[in-house]
């Protein structure tokens, strides 16, 4: 199996590391692992692509690549430069440092990678470590993720249905904030949604009396509807969850017949 592995924290990012491991385990001795990630961080930049400005890329080491871009372009200069004579079998974006549970998928550049390759015609997985007060100091944040990953994403693969013509299906996969051995078992879950807390801004003054803003995220620790992701993470749970680009709201369009 030949596999090309992104993230959104960057190059040198530890979780980057652990997502290699992973796909070295699914890749096995006959296969092949691709790095193509960010140069520098690109959290928070969700599906975004360079389309107004190139990007440069630069080889780190055999089959490991540098972009001067998002996540998605780190998956199309992937597809589409660096492996175009011979395409990936899969595409595995992570492994983030911090859950993308919620609404937090919406925001997230890890995610975006997951959703280009899918754009692109092909399997995407998306891992991410839920951090909290047991895992945000421990000695190995990803424990969790690199003890499970590997088969969590075999079972994906075993079961996923056939791809369509359209817009087909990536997984967004969350390991809880706990120790591997804690962990509880996988759960397939619904996009949650943490009520009252927000993403929003924080005003700071620079040195120089420079007014600056600084996004903030919400509480992470809400938990979200029972059987959704957060809700399951936090419970010790890995979350699996099958996530398309269609944002089509499919449950309002017979409400909305009257005005046609």
């Amino acid at each position: 199996m030949r596999i090309l592995i992104t993230n959104d924290d960057g190059i040198n990012a530890p979780g980057l590391q652990v997502l290699a491991d992973i796909a070295a385990d699914l890749a096995g001795p006959d296969g092949e692992v691709w790095t193509v990630a960010p140069a520098f961080e690109q959290s928070g930049v969700a599906h975004c692509i360079s389309y107004s400005h190139p990007m440069m890329i630069a080889r780190m080491s055999e089959r490991s690549y540098a972009a001067e871009g998002s996540p998605a372009d780190c998956v199309m200069a992937g597809l589409h430069d660096v492996m175009k004579d011979a395409p990936p079998d899969l595409v595995l974006s992570g492994v983030n440092r911090g859950n993308n549970s919620a609404e937090n998928a919406l925001y997230s550049g890890t995610l975006g990678g997951a959703m280009e390759a899918a754009l692109q015609g092909l399997p995407a997985i998306a891992l991410s470590q839920y951090l909290g007060p047991r895992t945000f100091s421990a000695e190995n944040p990803f424990e969790a993720a690199a003890r499970h990953g590997a088969g969590v994403i075999r079972r994906i693969l075993d079961a996923a249905p056939e791809a369509g013509d359209d817009y087909r299906l990536f997984y967004n996969v969350n390991f809880p904030p706990i120790p591997a051995d804690e962990v509880k078992g996988t759960r397939i879950a619904t996009q949650g949604y943490r009520r009252g807390t927000r993403f929003g801004v924080e005003p700071h003054l620079s040195p120089s009396g420079r007014r600056f803003l600084w996004i903030r995220g919400g509480e992470q620790h809400v938990p979200t509807l029972p059987g959704t992701d957060a809700a399951l993470n936090l419970d010790g749970y890995i979350s699996v969850t099958p996530m398309r680009a269609d944002l089509t709201a499919h449950d309002a369009l017979d409400a909305l017949r009257g005005i046609e």
